[in-house]
């Protein structure tokens, strides 16, 4: 099982925390008295760079912070420096997307949207492999062997659902999404028959927009993460992170005001989808209407013959 420990989400909590330690001082007096350059502050407080514990120790020793606090942002320092299980394939995967993992694979709760494709969490293996191939026939760089890897990736990043404790996902899907040929019948069937089953995980709200819905909205697809408390249980809690997608990468926006826009789109847009279970079974009956397999077709016409 993959571990949940992002690197960069770390360093983010910890330039949090230097942050609020630092309180009304300003960064000029703490590079002076550590006889750091100013950048150096900033770079740290901003989560930019890792800081070497000798440095943090330091900081901390300057603050006048000890005890279980101490010990808590010591023990984030040391996360911080260490490996996210996804920089093993950091070869197949743009930095823009191997952020996108760091942030899901601490985020404590994610809702998404989604006008175009199977949410990554929710796909197939097939699904997830037919839509890079569609991908490579448009980007020829992306190789077979990249392929796998991202592959590979994608079911790894689907841990997170049952790992515990489990990611809280809300997705709402565009009817779209269901009826948009990826792979084939039987790629879609059993796709569809996933997403249903999915649907059933505790931690997993699934609901779908129908076509039919008279709405007024349209919006691009993407995902607002939200991360649970700090290590100290002091003030100034990471923020959420809004994520959208583009064609060659992925755009992140953090500031409250702009994610909590985001939030409230999101809000309005499950306001208008379908219910959860009203969702499930017309996911059911996609599958069987529109994508069930030609096979399948003709053996139930023989036997009713």
């Amino acid at each position: 099982m993959a571990a949940s420990r992002s690197p960069a989400v770390r360093r983010r909590r910890l330039s949090v925390e230097l942050r609020r330690l630092r309180g009304s001082r300003t960064g000029g007096q703490v590079s002076s008295a550590l006889r750091w350059s100013p950048s150096k502050v900033s770079r740290f407080e901003q989560g930019r760079d890792s800081l070497p514990l000798d440095e943090v120790e330091k900081l901390l020793d300057f603050y006048g912070v000890s005890g279980s606090e101490r010990d808590s942002l010591l023990s984030l320092a040391r996360d911080a420096q260490e490996r996210g299980w996804w920089e093993d394939y950091a070869v197949a995967l743009p930095e823009e997307y191997q952020e996108f993992i760091g942030l899901e694979a601490e985020a404590a709760s994610e809702v998404q949207w989604q006008a175009e494709i199977i949410p990554g969490l929710l796909q197939t293996e097939e699904y997830a492999r037919k839509l890079y191939a569609g991908f490579q026939r448009v980007v020829p760089t992306l190789t077979p062997a990249i392929i796998d890897q991202r592959v590979t990736v994608r079911m790894i990043r689907q841990q997170r659902l049952t790992r515990d404790p489990p990611l809280e996902h809300h997705v709402v899907i565009d009817e779209s999404v269901l009826l948009r040929n990826i792979g084939g019948r039987e790629v879609m069937h059993a796709q569809l028959l996933r997403l249903a089953e999915d649907a059933d995980l505790p931690n997993v709200k699934l609901q779908v927009l129908p076509l039919s819905k008279d709405v007024s909205l349209s919006f691009s697809s993407f995902v607002i993460f939200h991360f649970g408390p700090g290590p100290t249980g002091k003030t100034g809690a990471l923020g959420d992170v809004a994520s959208t997608e583009g064609v060659k990468s992925e755009f992140y926006v953090e500031d409250e005001p702009a994610t909590h826009l985001y939030r409230l789109v999101f809000q309005a847009l499950a306001e208008a989808a379908l219910s959860p279970s009203e969702s499930q079974n017309l996911i059911r009956q996609t599958a069987e209407r529109i994508w069930r397999p030609a096979v399948a077709l003709i053996v139930t016409h023989v036997r009713k013959a």
